[in-house]
């Protein structure tokens, strides 16, 4: 045999293997998508289902964050015989500045929208406070802060920590 001989055998012969695998990617093309497509699907489903009870989890914070800064709750906690206007605002502020701190990594799982209805509640929580005290005499006790700030709420038509929470909830109802 001579060398341009073996040269045509072998393009032949590479010719023939190339082809021959392009024939079997096409008939195995969509089997292969196919588990492609499967492989995704069971690694979003395993995400999904090792996410799922941090997001729970967070919506249960974020309820209990709310419920917490609910002036009634708050100024029941807080509240002593005889305590000064400043101290109990400077309690009740920072019970509220604290509460947020510790639950601030929680809207990594919840809706953006919920948690800048949390964000806003946190953040009108401390205005109410600060405007309540602005209208008190500072020789006032802190149960007129008290009384100012349970006043305010009952004025208001629609509790915003009731609605935060219904708010909470809906968004976990969007989960499943």
């Amino acid at each position: 045999m001579n060398v341009q001989q073996i040269i045509t055998d072998v393009v032949v012969l590479g010719a023939g293997v190339f082809l021959a695998l392009i024939a079997i990617y096409y008939v195995l093309k969509n089997d292969i998508q196919r588990f492609f497509n499967l492989k995704t699907i069971e690694l979003n489903k395993e995400s999904r289902a090792h996410i799922l009870p941090l997001r729970l989890q967070a919506h249960e914070r974020l309820i209990i964050f709310v419920d917490r800064i609910n002036p009634a709750n708050l100024l029941v906690r807080l509240h002593q015989q005889g305590i000064a206007i400043a101290t109990l605002q400077a309690g009740i502020l920072n019970e509220v500045r604290s509460e947020y701190q510790h639950n601030i990594t929680q809207q990594l799982y919840v809706n953006s929208e919920t948690w800048n209805v949390v964000r806003k509640l946190k953040d009108d929580s401390i205005a109410m406070i600060n405007n309540a005290v602005q209208n008190i005499p500072a020789e006032a006790n802190g149960i007129e802060l008290s009384k100012a700030i349970l006043q305010h709420m009952a004025s208001i038509d629609e509790n915003p920590y009731d609605l935060t929470i219904e708010l909470i909830k809906k968004d976990i109802q969007k989960l499943f």
